[in-house]
């Protein structure tokens, strides 16, 4: 997890077509840290909730093979229901509510040693790549967190 660049999954750990589940761990350093608090570092709460969100981005990419790109439109009814610190290992899991009309709607959570930590409902917008650039980045990404383990080609 490199908090201060938005990358929030370290490797997916099962994909089954309806659900991902992912794995990450908060660095025990990260310049975002030194605001949020001094003296008492946590993750944003904003930064959970992109977590949730790549993990859906990433369940969403595996079902459609990388063929489009899925983009945050709406996140609802996040809960915080623990802080999270530097150094906690994260499970993140997605499961598909929706899918259809170029919309996928998740439901998403992050738990550390078995106990619930967020969750949310994501909405995501899916739509063709919009620069080469970024589907070559995904798909670089993709491999990196072996989700070529799981039979989609990157």
């Amino acid at each position: 997890m490199r908090l201060e660049y938005f990358t929030m999954i370290d490797r997916i750990l099962a994909f089954d077509g309806e659900t991902i589940t992912a794995e990450s761990t908060v660095p025990d350093q990260s310049p975002v840290f030194e605001g949020h608090f001094p003296g008492h570092p946590l993750v944003p709460g904003v930064l959970l909730v992109e977590t949730m969100a790549q993990a859906s981005g990433w369940l969403l990419l595996a079902r459609n093979a990388l063929a489009a790109m899925p983009f945050l439109t709406s996140v609802k009814e996040a809960k915080f229901r623990h802080f999270v610190g530097p150094g906690a290992p994260l499970t993140i899991t997605a499961r598909i509510s929706h899918d259809g009309s170029g919309y996928a709607v998740t439901a998403a959570r992050i738990e550390s040693a078995g106990k619930r930590l967020c969750d949310a409902e994501i909405m995501l917008r899916i739509m063709p790549f919009p620069a080469p650039e970024l589907e070559a980045a995904m798909r670089e990404r993709a491999a990196a967190i072996g989700l070529d383990a799981f039979g989609v080609s990157v």
